[in-house]
């Protein structure tokens, strides 16, 4: 680990971290805090997705839909309006939107084979963002002399990497860098997530296999051809499958690189202090 001990990292002059786990428990709280209490570098991972590697097809995607209103049609031709995105940290609505969700095209679902084309974008995006960490580590320090960094992850980091492979190269190329740490979740939590899934699904990355998988197995469960299979009503039923799926691939993944503190104790965290004393806690001593 990048801090062996309680003692290297309470006095390590640099703390840098990558929070990771589902959504909902507790990360962007986490980096939000560690940010405004001052000296911390908040690097999201979904915000560098959505600008950097993925705000062209996003963009294009709204000029599309806006190439169909005559009016605006002839306003993006004489070059007259400008339609861009305006994602922040803590609206990624522009991401989720062009991720779209499968099925009924009523309904607002995509076809299929588009719906896992912009999921292979996704995925080769979060693997960019990730691997850019070291170069914002270096940023941050260089352009505006903050001393400790935090990268604040995408739920679905446990699927672009093997969390089985000790050697994964992503990993191997981020540990120097930063100490994992995973935020889990408890039964009660996961229950909630899905009840709050529930009344707001969004579209997210999986792995292909688990989303072919899944297609597949829903339209056999409901006999529902695929384009007239509710878009909600899909991702509702994978989501709690994901939860499942990701669960122990976050833990293989502490239990490699890093280290687990679990959503209670985030959110009992009301200083940088009150995390510095948490990661020293799961340290040996």
């Amino acid at each position: 680990m990048l801090y062996p001990t309680a003692t290297d990292w309470l006095a390590a002059p640099r703390k840098q971290l990558m929070l990771f786990g589902m959504s909902g428990l507790g990360k962007t709280y986490l980096a939000n805090l560690l940010r405004e209490g001052g000296g911390w570098f908040h690097y999201s991972v979904d915000y560098r997705i959505g600008t950097r590697y993925m705000g062209e097809y996003i963009a294009d995607n709204f000029k599309r839909e806006a190439m169909k209103i005559p009016l605006l049609r002839e306003l993006l031709l004489t070059d007259s309006v400008y339609i861009s995105s305006n994602i922040t940290f803590d609206n990624l609505a522009p991401l989720s939107t062009y991720l779209g969700k499968p099925g009924d095209p009523a309904k607002g679902g995509l076809p299929f084979d588009e719906y896992m084309t912009r999921q292979d974008q996704h995925r080769a995006a979060e693997i960019a963002a990730l691997s850019d960490t070291p170069h914002f580590i270096a940023r941050a320090d260089a352009l505006y002399g903050y001393p400790h960094f935090i990268c604040d992850t995408g739920g679905s980091i446990c699927e672009v990497i093997n969390p089985y492979d000790p050697d994964d190269a992503l990993m191997t190329a981020l540990k120097p860098h930063v100490l994992p740490v995973w935020i889990k979740g408890s039964e009660a939590h996961t229950a909630e997530l899905i009840r709050r899934f529930d009344r707001a699904p969004k579209p997210m990355y999986y792995q292909p296999d688990f989303l072919h998988d899944a297609w597949a197995e829903y339209q056999r469960e409901t006999g529902h051809a695929p384009d007239r299979i509710d878009p909600d009503a899909f991702v509702r039923w994978t989501y709690a499958r994901a939860l499942a799926h990701r669960a122990p691939r976050y833990a293989a993944m502490a239990e490699t690189w890093g280290l687990t503190v679990s959503a209670e104790e985030v959110a009992q965290i009301r200083s940088a202090a009150d995390f510095n004393r948490l990661i020293a806690a799961k340290l040996p001593d």
